[in-house]
């Protein structure tokens, strides 16, 4: 039977889909790459020297396993690459480990983000200092403040990378990875770092090929001016009018040009240039500069500003006094609508006593005769009048407190915004910034209303900064009403979190209009925030039924019944449970028409079926009676590379 090429080509992907989805062979993957990044990084080389690069990629913020592997390559490339010469980069080595695990993923590190370049300058130059006195040789000045730079430096850039995407530091970590290939020659005569340099300068911006020469110059591995060869091929690219693969073969034939001109006779670079613009195919071809707009200082500073204005206008708010009831003139008024009308008033002793009768009768719910501390022989009509008195203070303190729940939201809001916009302004100069995303959400929703119309309601989305949103909201009760508040609570915090509003300031906004509406307990929220960038779960929660966290290992119970939003402004809140769904795991969220206990112990065994599969059979097990509408989400996350 014969086979087409598309076949093969199936065959081929299904096969790398299987051996890419194994988890053992992507975690044996990564070792190797962190082993292979601290072997080639200790190989960078000025003036003759090794330079602490492994140093700085073991301080940006590695933790775990993966630093003590770019150590054990650091030292290991130390000694093949520089032998004796290399012992003050394993000691760099061993004092970055130490820096990491002690700090690597801490708090202190990421509030302080120069705290881990820091430490790294700080160990290099307490080695240099320690190797003069110990050799007691004149002290080379240059090159112990270029390593101590080079630490901090390279700490900082690499810190960058791993944590978002800008486009001068990617131009900058090229420049130290090509200075660091450019000692690695695995075969005669092809150079890793002519071959990365070559694909840079096929298919990078001018920044970055330019940086690439300059690492090749300071490296000293060529007599041909590197930087101008990689200059003049990006200058190459601009000209309208030539082949597209003169792009790719400008590298080499830059260097042919130059070398004849410097009379340089060493022609082995240009194969490694060639081959370097060939694999340049392979990258996205770019030949412009991200500018940033002027405009950019400008709209930070006005939402700065307006950030201010808010936050003082909530401090005047909350130091505006609230003025007391007063309870004296309550009374008084009570003693003159008694005594007014009483036929015994003429020549009555009591008059003054009656008007200085304690306030806190107005707080008894129920004052009889006795009660009162006067010798009135009208208290009957007394006691009629302080009643109406009570309440009237009964009705100025519910207006009151009304009062004061709409200003603890308006405060509320004012905080909110302000901070929203503090938030914008902060992050307004990275917006070139590309997040990694390394995971898809697959979720699936199943639901069953019981009067035809399903009062619960559930959204999925994408939000800002690689963040993903599941919104289930239960309307409480059944029918047309259930379902509008379901629909309109969803509605709400749908647009908040597009706009970027954090999940918390949201669901307290949500609150407070229920609160103020006066629609305490009419519908509960679950909210699961996923970091599609690291595959962790915030999962708020107000009044709705708990959700499970299925794995191998078993159901795990998240989160417990609460109260529903709107009973106080202030008095109540979410709470907020922090999960993963990086190795596989399931979240269902569940309304409470769904028994959960029953419908886990019969579906906690089904991770392997799709999601909807399995969205469908917890509600098919969790039902019951059906006295109630009932909806089953079923959230999971799938890497990037392996999504279809």
């Amino acid at each position: 039977m014969m086979m087409s090429i598309g076949s093969y080509v199936r065959q081929g992907q299904r096969f790398l889909r299987r051996w890419t989805s194994d988890p053992k062979l992507r975690a044996a993957a990564k070792g190797i790459g962190y082993l292979l990044c601290g072997l080639l990084l200790s190989a960078a080389s000025l003036g003759n020297s090794p330079q602490p690069l492994p140093l700085g990629l073991l301080c940006a913020g590695l933790a775990g396993w993966p630093s003590l592997l770019v150590a054990a390559g650091s030292c290991l490339g130390y000694y093949l690459f520089w032998s004796a010469a290399g012992t003050q980069g394993i000691i760099w080595t061993g004092a970055g480990l130490v820096i990491c695990l002690a700090l690597g993923g801490r708090k202190l590190s990421k509030h302080m983000p120069l705290l881990m370049p820091a430490l790294a300058g700080l160990s290099v130059a307490a080695a240099g200092l320690m190797f003069q006195l110990l050799q007691a040789e004149s002290p080379d000045l240059p090159m112990y403040l270029l390593r101590t730079g080079l630490a901090f430096g390279s700490a900082r850039v690499f810190a960058i990378v791993l944590e978002r995407r800008d486009p001068v530091v990617d131009w900058l970590a090229c420049g130290l990875a090509v200075l660091a290939l450019a000692q690695a020659i695995p075969i005669p005569a092809i150079n890793l770092g002519y071959i990365a340099a070559g694909a840079l300068g096929a298919a990078a911006p001018f920044p970055a090929a330019a940086l690439a020469g300059l690492a090749l110059d300071l490296s000293r591995i060529s007599t041909a001016p590197m930087t101008a060869v990689l200059c003049l091929a990006f200058l190459v690219r601009l000209m309208p009018g030539l082949p597209k693969w003169t792009s790719h073969a400008a590298p080499a034939l830059m260097y042919a040009l130059t070398s004849m001109l410097c009379g340089v006779t060493d022609w082995t670079p240009a194969i490694a240039l060639a081959a370097g613009g060939a694999l340049g195919i392979f990258l996205p071809a770019q030949t412009t500069i991200a500018h940033r707009r002027g405009e950019t200082g400008i709209a930070q500073v006005r939402l700065e500003l307006s950030a201010n204005v808010l936050a003082q206008t909530e401090q005047l708010l909350l130091e505006t006094p609230e003025y007391p009831i007063d309870e004296a003139a309550l009374i008084v008024k009570a003693a003159d609508r008694a005594c007014s009308s009483c036929p015994c008033r003429d020549g009555c002793r009591e008059q003054t006593a009656v008007t200085r009768l304690p306030t806190a009768l107005l707080h008894r719910p129920l004052v009889t005769v006795e009660d009162l501390p006067v010798n009135c022989r009208k208290r009957g009509r007394l006691l009629l009048e302080l009643r109406r008195s009570q309440d009237q203070y009964r009705s100025i303190r519910a207006d009151r407190d009304r009062q004061r729940e709409y200003r603890n939201a308006l405060i509320q809001q004012y905080r909110f915004l302000s901070e929203y916009l503090q938030d914008l302004a902060d992050n307004l100069p990275k917006r070139g910034d590309v997040l990694r995303q390394r995971y898809d959400p697959e979720v699936a929703v199943c639901s069953a209303g019981l009067e035809g119309i399903n009062g619960d309601r559930c959204l999925w989305f994408a939000g800002t900064e690689c963040r993903y949103y599941v919104v289930l909201c239960d309307g409480m009760g059944t029918g047309f009403g259930a379902a509008e508040e379901g629909r309109a609570a969803a509605g709400i915090l749908r647009q908040m979190l597009m706009s970027g509003f954090p999940s918390e300031y949201a669901l307290r906004s949500l609150n407070s209009l229920c609160t103020l509406r006066g629609r305490a307990g009419a519908v509960t929220v679950d909210l699961a925030e996923i970091d599609l960038q690291n595959g962790k779960v915030c999962l708020y929660k107000w009044g709705a039924a708990p959700s499970y966290l299925l794995s191998p290992a078993g159901p795990e119970k998240i989160g417990t019944a609460g109260a529903p939003p709107g009973l106080s402004v202030t008095g109540t809140r979410e709470t907020v449970d922090k999960l993963s769904l990086r190795r596989g795991e399931t979240l269902i969220l569940l309304s409470d028409g769904v028994d959960g206990e029953a419908a886990m112990r019969r579906a906690w065994d089904l991770t392997d079926e799709m999601p909807g599969e399995m969205a469908s059979r917890v509600l098919q097990y969790g039902r019951g009676n059906g006295a109630d509408d009932a909806t089953a989400a079923v959230i999971r996350l799938t890497p990037t590379a392996l999504s279809t």
